[in-house]
């Protein structure tokens, strides 16, 4: 009699094994679904590199982002909302797959949008950013898969990127809100990358247009001092800017007196011996200016100062009369400028040896007495030019002998600063101006020098934060 065996247990064996498995399926699965998601983030940052390094054109690349935004996640759509400065926070762009709602949801976030806009004056507060989630949540509907990002450019809110799906089944997991992070970052690099560029290209045309100013400039300063009988002169105007405010200028008044005598200036009588003799025996305008602060505006001022004292000095009148004259046609102008000009006005006569001056509130020139060997200031009563539209300036007289020296100056010389502080100032610029005089004949000598000293004084490495000019003079 046999005896009964237990019955053979294959499914429990087949149960184990599948157990066995199992585990190891779902382990690879697991580990080639990352592997696709390292992947995919992988591609994106590559296409997102390669985009932003070769779009120069902002409105390409952000075209280009939410496309790879929504593909990149497997969403529905994506938006780009920006917020700007005037205050506006604006759709940028958006992108659906299907076609047929974009319409429908390009009003929804227009509307939240425009929502936003109404409710903040300042948008670029943090609680903008919760209004606006709440918006686009509320106007795209409660069945709305929503994942939203802030777009931070120098530490600076400047809008959201937004991804949204209508499939229910569809999660926000950690890979995909770093893959639309990722994006949010990338496009803060094209804004950036974009508002950099626009400053380099302003700063390369404010350059240029610098450097317009500057030639200009340049050429309505004496290229050289002109040749006067019983004098000889020396120039050099240094601005602290590319176009500075100083102003010198040497001006004929010949054509004046010719016209005063009934005669034209016509080139005959002008290549004639006794019209050359005229101009160079005539007096000569000497004048140096100085306009209230540096760079392009003062420029401008010297400009127009320049032109208008040449078509006053034209009329004939004394120096003060000139100044008084100038300073009603410039008070218009520089009334609501805040700005102001200084001004010194000579004429000196090659025949008599006589300098006429009017001061308008300019450093007086110094007059270095070669018989007495002493300085004296040559100065006037006389209010800025552009102050008050009633100054009066006074006309004064100082005969001239032969070795007498004057340096008219502005007081980018006296104010020039020291690393500790100091001012060079007058005395100092006296003292100086005595030593040259009593050992250098030219003027052009006496120029370098008094230049030498106050860049020893200021520094060799540095650069005076003021335009200085110097006009020699010396009478033969």
């Amino acid at each position: 009699m046999s005896v009964p065996q237990p019955p053979s247990q294959p499914n429990d064996r087949n149960s184990s094994a599948t157990t066995d498995i199992n585990p190891i399926f779902a382990l690879k699965e697991l580990v080639a679904r990352l592997h696709r998601e390292q992947h995919k983030i992988q591609d994106l940052l590559s296409s997102l590199g390669f985009a932003l390094r070769s779009f120069n054109n902002l409105n390409q690349f952000l075209d280009l982002i939410t496309l790879m935004a929504t593909r990149g996640t497997e969403a529905n759509g994506s938006a780009l909302i920006l917020f700007k400065p005037n205050g506006q926070v604006r759709l940028e762009r958006l992108h659906c797959q299907d076609n047929g709602q974009a319409k429908t949801i390009r009003k929804a976030l227009e509307s939240a949008t425009s929502t936003v806009t109404a409710s903040f004056t300042q948008p670029l507060l943090v609680p903008v950013i919760a209004a606006l989630d709440n918006q686009v949540s509320n106007y795209l509907g409660p069945d709305v898969q929503l994942f939203g990002t802030t777009i931070n450019v120098r530490k600076i809110e400047r809008g959201r990127l937004y991804v949204f799906s209508s499939d229910p089944e569809y999660t926000w997991t950690e890979t995909r809100q770093q893959l639309v992070r990722l994006v949010a970052d990338h496009t803060a690099m094209a804004l950036e990358n974009h508002e950099l560029t626009l400053e380099v290209r302003k700063k390369e045309r404010l350059d240029r247009e610098l450097e317009i100013g500057a030639e200009i400039q340049l050429r309505l300063l004496p290229r050289q001092c002109p040749t006067i009988p019983n004098l000889s002169l020396a120039a050099r105007c240094q601005p602290a800017n590319r176009v500075g405010g100083d102003y010198y200028d040497f001006i004929p008044t010949n054509h004046n007196q010719l016209k005063n005598r009934g005669e034209s200036p016509t080139p005959a009588t002008q290549n004639s011996k006794n019209a050359k003799k005229n101009f160079s025996e005539s007096p000569w305008g000497i004048v140096i200016g100085d306009v209230m602060g540096k760079g392009v505006p003062a420029g401008l001022i010297m400009t127009m100062t320049r032109g208008m004292l040449r078509a006053e000095v034209l009329n004939g009148h004394s120096p003060a009369r000139i100044l008084q004259k100038l300073n009603r046609v410039m008070y218009a102008d520089l009334e609501n400028s805040h700005r102001f000009v200084t001004l010194f006005y000579s004429e000196y006569d090659p025949e008599t040896r006589i300098l006429s001056y009017s001061n308008a509130a300019h450093n007086p020139p110094l007059l270095w007495q070669a018989a007495t060997k002493t300085i004296k200031r040559l100065d006037t009563l006389g209010m800025l030019i552009g102050l008050d539209a009633e100054s009066h300036y006074e006309d004064a007289q100082v005969q001239l002998n032969p070795g007498d020296k004057i340096i008219y100056y502005t007081d980018g010389f006296t104010d020039a600063a020291s690393q500790s502080g100091d001012r060079f100032d007058e005395e100092n610029l006296i003292l100086n101006f005595r030593w040259a005089c009593e050992h250098y004949q030219e003027p052009q000598a006496i120029q370098e020098y008094l230049f030498d000293q106050v860049q020893q004084f200021i520094g060799s490495d540095n650069q005076n934060s003021d335009d200085m000019t110097l006009v020699v003079m010396q009478v033969k």
